[in-house]
């Protein structure tokens, strides 16, 4: 696929792409199925049945014959169709069809791969109609030049969750497990469910302001921090790219009033799920302006401005999740209708791919040949 065409409604390709798709994740489930100690996680096993996982197994691999054939018909040639049937026809040979759940042992490691599978499947079906018909930038190709890389990022986060989990959460156990929380914790869960939500969203969005906008004025960490930011084609995917620096500094000061608040599980999955589905689309390259909603939460449009090339726009709109918090400390920008000219790091160099990505801030900064940061951004 070149790099600078956009996928056409109606040829066949974007079928045949589905297809690959969902016979690639057909593959990966019945790897979780036989293995699920080690690449299941127990919290997401809580949530979803193995019943679910068989249907979802079974449906995934009909609609990838269904879409494999539709290629064939759009295309009236085999070149986007034979992927997807081949690697369908192994997962059926794999036992696709007939794999069943069963209980899972005890496991004091595990990699993620239920939960990036299910959160992929999700996020491309959210995600990749509303950039197909509704983009912001109409030239960006769905395989920009690093969609590799950003994917690999995607992938990395989601099957370590467990060891990014708890490195995360030490530093809120550290410093706030010896104090007495039960009473708050039990005064927090019997608050009504909508104003419980909120606290949750506003406390966390609070702490990630001051981490997010400590990150930006530091240069020490910028230069971690910058790798998210040095993505020049804003997608769905581009909310991956972020040093694992920066992922345990945020995280783990997000999930401080997470603990000490102390949310009832119901709370905590809903603000989960919404963090998770928000994170992708406030990055997503989609011209959808939201109305009024763009006041009360963030949107692609404001948080482009973050992502700003142009310097004179530095240091704006460090909020995740409501505007409000940039308007009481001075950070908003929203200026109408008007969008970004471009996104990126103006004045910075990075390298290509993942591993080079991260772990060039510790030997080099972007901004420079050396870490002495005499170089700088200002956002």
């Amino acid at each position: 696929m070149s790099p600078s065409k956009r996928l056409v409604v109606g040829q066949g390709q974007i079928s045949g792409y589905i297809s690959i798709f969902l016979a690639v994740l057909a593959l990966l489930g019945i790897l979780c199925f036989h293995y699920p100690e080690k690449l299941t996680t127990l919290e997401f096993r809580e949530i979803y049945t193995k019943d679910s996982m068989e249907a979802l197994m079974l449906g995934g691999v009909i609609a990838s014959f269904f879409f494999c054939l539709l290629s064939l018909i759009l295309a009236k040639k085999l070149k986007w169709a034979w992927p997807g049937f081949v690697l369908a026809a192994l997962a059926v040979i794999l036992g696709a069809l007939s794999v069943e759940g069963r209980d899972v042992a005890k496991s004091s490691w595990h990699f993620g791969l239920d939960w990036m599978i299910l959160d992929l499947l999700l996020m491309v079906a959210i995600f990749v109609p509303i950039e197909l018909f509704f983009p912001k930038n109409n030239e960006q190709s769905r395989f920009h030049e690093e969609w590799r890389t950003d994917l690999t990022y995607f992938v990395i986060s989601h099957l370590f969750i467990q060891f990014f989990g708890i490195v995360t959460q030490k530093p809120a156990v550290l410093f706030f497990g010896w104090i007495g929380l039960d009473k708050l914790h039990t005064w927090v869960q019997g608050l009504p469910f909508i104003v419980a939500l909120f606290i949750a969203f506003f406390t966390t969005d609070l702490f990630q302001y001051w981490a997010h906008r400590f990150f930006h004025t530091r240069v020490s960490l910028w230069r971690f921090h910058s790798i998210h930011h040095s993505t020049q084609n804003m997608d769905w995917l581009a909310g991956s790219r972020t040093h694992f620096i920066d992922i345990f500094f945020t995280r783990a000061m997000t999930f401080i009033p997470l603990y000490i608040l102390g949310f009832s599980s119901t709370v905590f999955n809903v603000y989960i799920i919404f963090i998770a589905i928000h994170a992708v689309l406030i990055h997503a390259n989609t011209r959808i302006n939201f109305g009024p909603l763009k006041y009360i939460f963030t949107t692609p449009q404001y948080h482009h401005w973050h992502h700003c090339e142009d310097p004179k726009y530095y240091g704006h709109n460090f909020a995740s999740i409501f505007p409000f918090i940039d308007m009481m400390f001075g950070t908003y920008y929203l200026p109408g209708k008007e969008w970004p000219a471009g996104t990126g790091v103006h004045e910075a160099e990075y390298p290509k791919g993942f591993i080079k990505q991260s772990i060039y801030p510790f030997t080099k900064s972007p901004f420079d040949t050396d870490l002495k940061m005499e170089e700088r951004s200002d956002r």
